[in-house]
């Protein structure tokens, strides 16, 4: 059975989540009011209105309840950007109690009901007591989240190797599976260094051309292989993915010469 759904993302998020236009006429880019598991909250409409099959649901589909007027969208900026003021406050709580993590962010929802507190931490912090603290004190539900290296990353960015903002914290990249396999069809480095970004994990631009990698690279000889070119038979030194172009040594018994050709030039010798 399908179904009509719109993709939306939260405030400061990557991933996209599945919600019911409600018979509203919505388009990419509004923003709208929607309910949630832990309450009603402002999302950002990044795909428009498709039909997807039910079975393709991993959780209830939540209603949209309406187009955010001005007033709730003033108060959607005011409170996000009081909730991202409380972080040296909460820090300093947390360096007090003494606990072994790292306040990374405070986010909180439109209406500022909910605090969520990002975190990262090398062992299972038992934060009862903070919650406690954080909750008499500034009078809302708090909820700790424990994130990972990568999500650290995406919330704080940085520059990566290319001089660039990293592509998480950009909204790219955070969804894909990164494997050493892009990076050996890339013709790259394996050395850790060279392939990691600044959480430590596999630069997430390894997807992104990884599947160009993938499909020209099963258009390409193999290395070592006989081809045959307009001047004879040689062998495969070295293949050029983005240029798609085969170098060719040709080898008698006093000379050795290497000539490059482009891949529609090349015939394989079977």
């Amino acid at each position: 059975m399908q179904i009509e759904v719109i993709t939306a993302k939260f405030r400061g998020g990557c991933h996209g989540y599945y919600f019911s236009p409600n018979g509203l006429k919505l388009k990419k880019g509004d923003h709208v009011l929607v309910e949630t598991e832990k309450g009603k909250d402002i999302v950002t409409i990044t795909k428009e209105e498709e039909k997807i099959e039910a079975s393709e649901l991993t959780e209830p589909l939540k209603n949209v309840l309406k187009i955010a007027d001005k007033s709730e969208l003033q108060q959607w900026d005011e409170n996000y950007n009081k909730a991202s003021n409380l972080l040296p406050q909460i820090k300093a709580i947390v360096r007090d109690e003494g606990l072994q993590m790292k306040v990374i962010s405070v986010e909180s929802n439109y209406n500022f009901s909910r605090l969520t507190v990002n975190f990262t931490a090398d062992e299972r912090i038992d934060f009862r007591e903070l919650v406690k603290k954080l909750a008499e004190k500034y009078k809302v539900r708090i909820e700790l989240r424990q994130i990972g290296p990568r999500d650290a990353t995406r919330i704080l960015g940085g520059l990566g190797p290319c001089g660039q903002v990293c592509c998480c914290h950009k909204g790219f990249g955070i969804n894909d599976h990164i494997s050493i396999k892009m990076a050996k069809n890339q013709g790259l480095s394996l050395n850790p260094n060279s392939i990691s970004g600044l959480c430590g994990k596999m630069l997430c631009c390894l997807a992104y051309e990884n599947q160009y990698y993938a499909d020209t690279i099963k258009l390409m000889p193999k290395l070592n292989s006989m081809v045959e070119t307009k001047d004879g038979e040689g062998k495969v030194v070295y293949n050029d993915i983005l240029k798609k172009t085969v170098s060719v040594k040709f080898q008698t018994e006093t000379t050795s010469e290497v000539v490059e050709y482009p891949l529609s030039e090349i015939n394989f010798i079977k």
